[in-house]
């Protein structure tokens, strides 16, 4: 029964647990990626984040501390070089456990220990972070920032203007094309009024 256990001793004494993962560790920062049982896995990841986040503050009292748990000089130059640049903007989390099945020997869960920030497959399919915004059931306080509307009031003003001149201009087409139909019409009108008056002089001749 495993009732109150918190760590996993990997079926091994104290000094050869530390010196495999230490061991494991080191292969983990020069590789980036390694095969393994989920069981020392997750033992590793418990191990090696911590030293990750010290990697992030690259001073003389880091490096010692660091190259105590490792024991390898070139890991640690890596650690802080190249590997520090690369997880400098992550909080946290910077490995990843992916399952691969078991093993055909002795049926072992087996996995795949990587760094997340050089899966560059993810990586892609990873969406952009979106900012976090506080949502708070008191409304939006007073002391918010009021949003600059005044390009966007421009550029809605600027789109009236242009509808306006086009409305105008197509009112002034439509008046051209109808001018030739009043000028035609004009001289029947003139046409029809000398008509008009010889009528009534000859109804007032014939009265007479």
């Amino acid at each position: 029964m495993r009732h109150g256990k918190k760590f996993n001793h990997l079926s091994r004494t104290t000094p050869h647990r530390k010196a495999m993962l230490s061991n494991m560790a080191s292969s983990l920062i020069l590789s980036k990626r390694i095969t393994t049982t989920v069981a020392k896995a997750k033992a590793l990841r418990k191990y090696v984040e911590p030293l990750l986040t010290r990697a992030k503050e690259d001073t003389t009292h880091s490096r010692r501390t660091v190259f105590s748990y490792l024991q390898d000089k070139e890991t640690v130059t890596m650690l802080f070089g190249e590997v520090a640049e690369k997880i400098a903007n992550r909080p946290g989390g910077y490995t990843r456990i992916i399952k691969t099945g078991n093993r055909l020997g002795d049926n072992a869960d087996m996995c795949i220990i990587e760094l997340v920030d050089y899966n560059e497959l993810m990586l892609k399919e990873a969406k952009p972070a979106k900012a976090k915004t506080r949502r708070s059931r008191r409304g939006r306080s007073s002391t918010a920032p009021v949003e600059d509307t005044t390009v966007e009031t421009v550029v809605v003003e600027a789109e009236v203007v242009e509808e306006e001149a086009t409305t105008e201009a197509e009112a002034a087409v439509e008046e051209t094309e109808a001018s030739p139909e009043v000028e035609k019409e004009s001289p029947e009108v003139k046409d029809e009024t000398p008509a008009a008056d010889a009528d009534e002089s000859e109804e007032k001749e014939a009265d007479k």
